[in-house]
């Protein structure tokens, strides 16, 4: 998983030290603009939400610990699903570690979209032995499938052959560039109307992928959005203790 390198730490020894009532002064200034941030956030995820959709025409399937099934079967009885492309490719001896790090807070969450119409799935192109092999490993529950021998990867642009390797013209987070390596990560979203008919409707891939991940993350990209339609218009509509849900 691709991620901007941090900046240089501050010399914390000469920051500046105020009185309380100074330091309130300075944080209701900064609060003003988070507030600005979170309105212009929302307005961003409501223009990813109204973003046209591509149709699913190609039957891809997958290698699943359920035997073979195809995207219309990972999403079980939901009309959405997340997929997170993870950088585990058929010669790899392990995940990619910011790949795991993204991993080690799925199982947490994944309840809680299963019971507000979301399937979440974790796609890795090593064949399913060596995916579950890892996941055992490292302890995780989270439904993984393997997406050997299939194009799903290639056609999310998450894989990358050794011809556009060697030739410098990878195609990834929307423009051709150079790239020594044969798989990135990403998250990518997709619909299934009632017809049955399924639709991409958003992929995120490097530093994009950040603001995804943890429930709200999910939610605020997805079609349906937060969902949020009971009397609180908030959490309190649909979130439960992840043991108190009925199912």
């Amino acid at each position: 998983m691709q991620t901007q390198q941090s900046p240089s730490v501050e010399d914390l020894s000469t920051h500046r030290v105020v009185s309380r009532n100074q330091w309130l002064e300075a944080r209701k200034a900064l609060l003003k603009k988070e507030k600005e941030f979170t309105r212009q956030k929302d307005q961003l995820f409501a223009e990813c939400r109204a973003l046209p959709w591509v149709k699913v025409d190609k039957n891809y399937v997958f290698d699943t610990a359920s035997g073979k099934q195809t995207l219309a079967d990972l999403f079980g009885d939901k009309s959405q699903l997340i997929v997170t492309h993870f950088m585990l490719g058929p010669e790899w001896e392990q995940g990619c570690i910011g790949c795991s790090f993204g991993a080690d807070h799925y199982d947490g969450i994944v309840v809680h979209l299963e019971h507000h119409d979301i399937a979440f799935v974790v796609v890795s192109r090593a064949p399913l032995p060596k995916i579950d092999a890892f996941k055992k490993r490292m302890g995780w529950r989270f439904k993984w499938v393997s997406s050997y021998g299939s194009d799903f990867n290639y056609d999310y642009h998450v894989s990358f052959t050794e011809d556009e390797i060697a030739q410098g013209k990878v195609y990834y987070n929307y423009e051709v560039r150079p790239i020594d390596i044969d798989e990135l990560a990403g998250t990518s979203m997709f619909y299934r109307d009632a017809a049955g008919n399924i639709f991409h409707t958003y992929s995120a891939f490097a530093r994009g992928s950040e603001l995804v991940g943890g429930v709200y993350g999910y939610l605020d990209h997805l079609p349906k959005g937060r969902n949020e339609t009971g009397p609180g218009h908030n959490l309190s509509d649909w979130v439960r203790h992840h043991d108190r849900y009925e199912s």
